[in-house]
């Protein structure tokens, strides 16, 4: 009976385990990074890969951020379709780094997350204001996908 107990207990935590490690954590906003430097980044990879470039600007200090990213990762369908088709740039808008220089090539943000679509090769194609995506104290499923899938690169 020891025994049983004993493999009963480490099934459960090697299932634990694989759980915990499957899970994706969110990239946070931070005010340290370059986002111009990312943007050159993630502008190489686009091309390379043929996808478009989603730029995610908020910061650490804003609730709907991080719900939002919370609602992404919490749906596989909305994470891969974000993730098939964008390179994901994460620009902080803070007190410690509001990233002006780099923001003010772009339409003015109104509320923060806001998205910013542009095509692979850095060019602006639409500014997106997430809170046209809410759906009550979260988001909308259905308006993500369809944003997602509205903006994803055309294929060759």
């Amino acid at each position: 009976m020891k025994r049983l107990v004993e493999l009963i207990v480490i099934v459960m935590l090697s299932f634990t385990f694989v759980i915990t490690a499957q899970k994706k954590e969110r990239e946070k906003f931070d005010p340290s990074r370059s986002a111009v430097k990312d943007i050159e980044n993630a502008i190489v990879q686009a091309e390379k890969e043929n996808k478009r470039i989603l730029l995610d600007v908020g910061g650490e200090w804003c609730i709907w951020c991080h719900r939002l990213d919370e609602f992404i990762l919490a749906d596989k369908e909305i994470d891969s379709t974000l993730h098939a088709n964008f390179i994901v740039v994460k620009v902080n808008f803070s007190k410690e780094n509001k990233n002006e220089t780099f923001l003010s090539k772009y339409p003015k943000v109104e509320g923060y997350p806001h998205f910013f679509i542009l095509e692979k090769d850095g060019k602006l194609l639409f500014s997106k204001n997430t809170g046209e995506l809410e759906k009550e104290k979260s988001y909308d499923r259905e308006k993500i996908i369809s944003f997602l899938k509205e903006w994803k690169p055309k294929k060759k």
